[in-house]
């Protein structure tokens, strides 16, 4: 080994150190991945579900004519139509789908609300131009009543007797007793001949009559007899209101315009303080409104009474009652 100090020697020496030197190698080992969740995979499944939907509406748009779609637009603009505008709801449609049909506006049940709204205005528009007429016919049958009684002295003479008035349920004409002036005999349904002739008279003014007709016989409140077992002011009534219902007819007025017969005994007095007074007793001859007959026939089912059992023969015979209904 040469000295340190002999020439070339450091150099030497410094050769000797860096081959003694070790040699590091760094070496990086690179990890797996980590593992990915499925949460894309859903994503990307409602992503196509999306546009298959897409499509399908598109298509269908573009396949359906432009009534159909108005149609389908009408409906779903206001789809609690029915229920706020009354009907029986998408079960009295004729389609599946409701609103459906071969018009998708209108099916049964379902309807525009302008539309509605326009039958109720209709509706609103005939009730009214049916009852101005009403007034007018009445008004007209009326001054005719009161002419035909001026300009007949038979009838004239009878004037306090014959009651005119125009009730909310159309003209009414009562014929009442006077204390001395019955309409009947006592007890019974047999027409005294002046009443006979103030019937006539009456029928004949109703002949042209074009509203319905409603008769009724009236008595007052004293008892008829042994009533509670029997014949009582009922029957009696309705007896009297037939009789003057078949004077009527004869001598005019439509049969078929007449839509009850009844009677109503002591029920609806006259004068209810007097009950037992004379004017209780009495024939009312009503011509109803159309207003009035479907309230008074449509919500109730007065009873329409047929000829009597009894016919005049038999009545003839009745034993008369102590006091005088």
């Amino acid at each position: 080994m040469p000295p340190p100090n002999a020439p070339g020697g450091a150099q030497a020496g410094a050769a000797n150190e860096k081959k003694l030197q070790p040699i590091i190698i760094k070496r990086i080992k690179k990890g797996d991945h980590g593992h990915h969740g499925g949460a894309w995979k859903i994503a990307y499944a409602d992503f196509m579900t999306a546009m298959m939907a897409f499509f399908l509406l598109m298509w269908l748009l573009g396949s359906t004519s432009k009534g159909d779609l108005q149609g389908i637009a009408a409906y779903f603009n206001s789809p609690l139509k029915v229920a706020m505008n009354g009907g029986d709801g998408s079960g009295n449609s004729s389609s599946i789908i409701p609103g459906g049909g071969t018009d998708l506006a209108k099916v049964h049940g379902q309807v525009k609300r302008s539309e509605a709204d326009d039958n109720d205005q209709n509706r609103k528009n005939m009730r009214q131009q049916r009852a101005q007429q009403d007034a007018q016919r009445i008004k007209a049958l009326r001054a005719k009543i009161d002419a035909m009684i001026s300009s007949n002295a038979t009838l004239n003479e009878y004037r306090s007797q014959i009651r005119m008035d125009v009730t909310p349920d159309g003209l009414q004409i009562q014929i009442v007793d006077e204390q001395n002036r019955p309409m009947f005999d006592i007890g019974s349904a047999i027409v005294k001949p002046y009443m006979r002739d103030i019937l006539r008279e009456v029928g004949s003014a109703l002949g042209g009559v074009e509203n319905r007709i409603s008769l009724a016989g009236h008595t007052d409140a004293a008892p008829y007899g042994s009533g509670d077992k029997g014949y009582s002011n009922w029957e009696l009534s309705t007896d009297r209101s037939n009789a003057s219902r078949r004077e009527l007819v004869s001598a005019g007025m439509p049969n078929d315009k007449l839509s009850r017969v009844v009677g109503l005994a002591a029920s609806d007095l006259l004068y209810p303080d007097e009950p037992r007074a004379a004017q209780n007793r009495r024939i009312t001859i009503t011509v109803l409104t159309h207003e009035a007959e479907e309230r008074l026939l449509g919500k109730q089912a007065p009873s329409v009474h047929q000829d009597s059992k009894l016919d005049t023969e038999k009545q003839e015979n009745l034993t008369p009652a102590p006091q005088t209904p």
